[in-house]
């Protein structure tokens, strides 16, 4: 599966911004999906994922009651709604589709190409 992460920009605090992934083929919806952050010098962080039906979702505790993610499958599109954005939200954003859903980056089989997010004070 490809992926094509977009919707990054500039917004400031307590703004928000809804990133989009779109899927390529037609196994979209096979795949559990996550978004994923980096900074320069850091590790790839994980942000949220979501279960194959939509059923199953995980949020990383810096994000929980601010960001939603969710997916279409009739549309192999991710998503992530993010509100309440904060300057230490800034990052590198990517979407990842894997077997399994986890925390640490290394499991996830496929990724997209990433979309810049920064948060002004």
């Amino acid at each position: 599966v490809q992926l094509q992460a977009s919707g990054g920009g500039l917004v400031q605090a307590g703004g928000s911004l809804r990133l989009s992934c779109a899927a390529s083929g037609r196994t979209f919806s096979s795949y559990v999906m996550g978004w994923f952050r980096q900074t320069p010098g850091n590790e790839r962080e994980f942000v949220a994922a979501i279960s194959t039906s939509g059923g199953r979702i995980y949020y990383a505790d810096s994000v929980k009651g601010r960001f939603t993610i969710s997916r279409d499958n009739a549309k192999n599109t991710l998503y992530v709604q993010m509100n309440s954005l904060k300057p230490e939200d800034t990052a590198i954003y990517y979407c990842a589709a894997g077997s399994g859903i986890s925390y640490s980056a290394r499991p996830w089989a496929y990724w997209g190409q990433g979309t810049q997010v920064t948060v002004s004070s």
